[in-house]
Order: structure tokens, then sequence, then C-alpha cells
């Protein structure tokens, strides 16, 4: 071939004259070595079958740790209930109101609880309802032990838990298991007791709404003492586990119209006249604020207690759910006696209502007739509204009962479906 040939089609016509020499690069060619040798190294690399491409790593073992504060399902044979009580249950499916995520765990798992990364409530666990089978026969023995959070059983109990529209709501579960007997506190008398000795229990309610003094009630009174939170407050699931994990047994207070319509405590409060649909979702909308609660009292409600027919379907929803009602003791016209008996469940009522006025003078004069009910009767149920000046009374009274030969007793001890037909016998 010519050597025009070449250099034609480019346009050229003749060869270009070759440049002089220059000496070697020798700089240049160390550098392209160099750079030969690392494309081959990687080259290596990527043939290689560690998976990794070459790149540095390190192997660890995980290893799973026990969490202190894990929460635990009860153990499959029946000894003692575990002392850790389960964290609250969310009132949603995402988010509860400080912000803290909701974890779904299957039977078994344990998790720990932290602080949120954008508030201050504790991670939130909710159980699905496929557990309850395997939970189903781990009943939980209440035997007391040394703590004082041993005395209660975990909440929320997965046996004893229902989705509803407003959030989850307690039940009977599939093996029998009530909310008013599982989480329950068990009666633990001191030994200086006689047999037989008069027996009082004593319920606080307002917990939940102001957290100074909700912290000061669950620190200041004897754990045998039960307090009913009102379902407004901002921080109820923390609130409640914290009066748990304190040995108090809780209830959850639903407010009720009070014969002075202005006095309405709040939303979703029951109303008398309204349509029963609207009273039991209305309700169901209380009921799913929280979780471990034994029953339900009346928050105020003179004029919806009054009246046979709204309270009717509250009584049968309540008793359908394994629940007890504590009637406050502060309308003479309830009807709940009677309605709690037609229903079956449980019931309670307030024979003193220790602060109704809240000077100290009175209320120690209230706490001396409950007392003296007691000696009487046998056993008596004092209820306390929460006001901050007799709580430091109540505290004093509770804690020299025993001295003076009286066991203080949890509300579920003395709410009995017999104790709503003694009711109507007053």
């Amino acid at each position: 071939m010519a050597l025009n040939d070449l250099y034609e089609p480019l346009g050229l016509d003749r060869p270009v004259a070759s440049p002089p020499k220059r000496p070697a690069p020798w700089g240049w060619m160390v550098f392209g070595g160099l750079g030969v040798t690392m494309l081959g190294l990687a080259a290596f690399s990527l043939a290689s079958d560690d998976g990794m491409g070459g790149s540095p790593f390190a192997e660890v073992e995980i290893q799973r740790e026990e969490l202190k504060d894990a929460p635990q399902l009860p153990p499959p044979t029946p000894t003692v209930a575990s002392a850790q009580p389960a964290p609250p249950v969310s009132r949603d499916n995402k988010l509860n109101p400080s912000g803290a995520a909701i974890f779904d765990v299957g039977t078994g798992a344990r998790l720990s609880r932290e602080v949120a990364a954008q508030g201050s409530g504790p991670l939130i666990l909710k159980v699905p309802r496929d557990a309850e089978q395997s939970a189903a026969q781990q009943v939980p023995q209440q035997t007391p032990r040394d703590a004082p959070g041993s005395y209660i059983a975990p909440a929320p109990d997965p046996r004893l838990v229902e989705k509803g529209r407003h959030g989850p709501l307690p039940r009977i579960g599939l093996d029998g298991s009530r909310p008013a007997e599982v989480y329950a506190r068990p009666v633990v008398a001191g030994g200086n007791l006689k047999p037989g000795a008069p027996r009082i229990a004593l319920m606080v309610g307002g917990m939940g709404l102001n957290a100074a003094a909700t912290r000061a009630a669950i620190d200041m009174l004897p754990g045998a003492v039960s307090l009913g939170f009102a379902p407004y407050g901002a921080d109820l699931d923390r609130q409640s586990s914290e009066a748990r994990e304190a040995g108090h047994e809780l209830l959850l207070q639903a407010p009720m119209e009070p014969t002075d319509k202005s006095a309405i405590p709040g939303p979703h409060t029951l109303l008398a006249g309204a349509e029963a649909a609207q009273i039991i979702d209305e309700l169901r909308w209380l009921l799913s604020r929280m979780s471990g609660y034994v029953g339900v009292a009346n928050f105020l409600g003179g004029k919806f207690m009054a009246n046979e027919n709204d309270l009717a379907p509250v009584m049968r929803e309540i008793g359908g759910r394994g629940l007890l009602f504590l009637d406050d003791g502060a309308s003479a016209r309830s009807r709940a006696p009677g309605l709690a008996a037609s229903a079956g469940l449980p019931f309670a009522r307030a024979d003193v209502v220790v602060d109704a006025n809240p000077r100290p003078e009175a209320v120690e004069a209230a706490l001396g007739r409950l007392e003296a009910m007691a000696r009487t009767k046998g056993a008596a149920i004092g209820y306390a509204a929460g006001l901050p000046g007799a709580m430091e009374s109540v505290a004093r009274f509770a804690r020299g009962l025993e001295r003076r030969g009286v066991a203080l007793v949890p509300l579920s001890a003395l709410a009995s479906r017999e104790s709503a037909s003694a009711a109507l016998a007053r």
C-alpha cells in the first residue's frame, strides 16, 4: 500500500516530517508504571470472592442483651408475675402525642424503654392480636413480692386488648380473663392484723390533669390506695405506667353530664338524652385513652346517672368488657347499683366523699367517719377528688390504718356483684 493512501482520506497529501527526538521522560514512565500496578491490584480485588470488593471491613458478633426495663409477657409456667410492667399501649397506629415511635412485636419480644427522639414519652409497644393465642394459657399469678411494682400484673396484656375505632379497648380474653381481675392489686395483709379485721378501700381521683399533683400522689400514697385517672391528661401513658409500677391499681374516670350543664368537664362527656349509639361511641373514646385499669368510675354525672335509659347501655358496655364500676357516692339519685346488678358487673359505691369539704378539719372528720363505718360494717370505701389540701391528710390516715387494726385494701377487693345488690338495700 502506498504511503499516500493512508493520508489522502484525511485530506493530507504528504507525510508530516518527524519531530526532533527528545530525552525519554523517565519520571512520567515511573508514574505510569505505578498506575498500571494499582489498576492490576484493583482488578484482582474485583475478581476475588470475598464479596467486599477488597474494601476494609470488620466482623463483629451481635449479642442479644437482656434489657433491664424490657416488657415481658407472662411466663409459660404458673409462677409469680413479672415485676416489669409493659410500656403503655399507644393511642393510635402511628405516633402518640409525644412523637414516640410504635413497634409491633410478637410474643416474647423484648424492647427497651427509651426517650423518644422528638418527645419525652417512652417507646410504645403494640402487641398484635395474633399473639393472643400463644399467651392465652399464660395467666400471670399475683403472688406479691418485695418490690411494690410486682403486685401489679404487666400491662397491656395482649389477651385483654381489642382494636377499636378510637384506639385500643379493654376486653374479656378468649380464655375468660377479665381486666378487673388481671390488673387488680392483690390484698396484702400485714402481719399485725387479726383475722377478720375491718377493711377500708380508698380511691383518689383527678390523676393525670396536673403532672406535679399526680407525681405527688403516686409517691405519697401507699400502693394499696387506688388511683383514678381523668381521660384528658396529656401524658396518661407514662403517668399511669408509673402509678402501676408503684403498686397502685387504676380506674378510668368517665366524665358524665352533671346537674349543672354549664359545668360539663370537657369533650366526649356522656350526655343525658343522647342516642345510645352516640353514648357508646363516646364511652369507647374514653376507654381508649389508657390501659391497665381495673374499671370505670363516674366523673361528676349527677344528671346522667339519674337517668336509667342513658346509664343502662353504659353499664352493659363496661360489664361486657370485664371491668368493674365505682359510683363515687356524690349523687343520691344514682341508678348505678340496680343497673350494675342487672348487667352482672362488679360494683362498688363510695361510703364517704372524703374531701367534699376540703378544709383540713373537715377532711379529718370525714376520714374518722370512714373508719368508724368500717369497724361497724366490716368494710367501707372512701373517695377523694385529689385536692392538694387533702392529700397529706389522706396519706397520713392510710399509712396509720394497720397500726389501728384496720386493713387498707385496693378498691377491687371490695367490688363484687353482691355489693351492687347490697347497695340497693341501703
